[in-house]
């Protein structure tokens, strides 16, 4: 009988030995669910098969190192998303909200954000979105459209807990004044 291996030693296992099946049971572990959260950004599955393939090639090829700091989805998330960005980063704002509006008809039940969003196409929020600091997008991306916990985004954009509140409350300050 073999006993299961935590992720850390998984994670040593193939950075150090180039182990297949260390590789194959982080794979096993991690991809469905990574395929999972990383289908409510992108309604595209080819595009999230293909991110999901490339984050764990990052992973086999050692250009994604794990420091052992925080836990392993959290940092194939990172990975996972930073990925999705770079191949949606082609298809600009409209190639976003045409992902947004995908998100929308799949879902029984729509958030009042996203209703929001679904109604803007060019609009004074699109507008102010755009004009908020990259920091301040990434955390209302995370918090809002992802649905993250303040803990669960700190861990995604490897920043303290505190700072993603605060870098939220300055995104949603802005927002309102843009659009008073």
């Amino acid at each position: 009988m073999s006993e299961t291996r935590s992720d850390g030693e998984l994670l040593r296992a193939v950075a150090a030995d180039a182990d297949r099946r260390a590789f194959e049971e982080l794979y096993r572990r991690y991809a469905p669910w990574l395929r999972a959260r990383l289908r409510g950004r992108c309604a595209d599955p080819s595009v999230v098969d293909d991110v999901v393939q490339e984050t764990f090639l990052a992973v086999w090829r050692g250009k994604a190192r794990y420091r052992e700091e925080g836990d392993v989805a959290g940092w194939l998330w990172r990975i996972g998303s930073r990925r999705l960005v770079d191949a949606l980063r082609g298809d600009g704002a409209r190639g976003r909200l045409r992902q947004a509006m995908a998100r929308l008809r799949h879902r029984d039940e729509v958030s009042a954000e996203d209703r929001v969003l679904a109604g803007v196409e060019h609009g004074d929020l699109a507008g102010a979105l755009v004009r908020l600091s990259p920091e301040l997008r990434a955390v209302l991306q995370a918090t809002v459209i992802d649905g993250l916990t303040t803990r669960e985004a700190a861990v995604l954009l490897g920043i303290p807990p505190g700072t993603v509140k605060t870098r939220a409350m300055r995104a949603r300050k802005q927002l309102r004044e843009a659009l008073a």
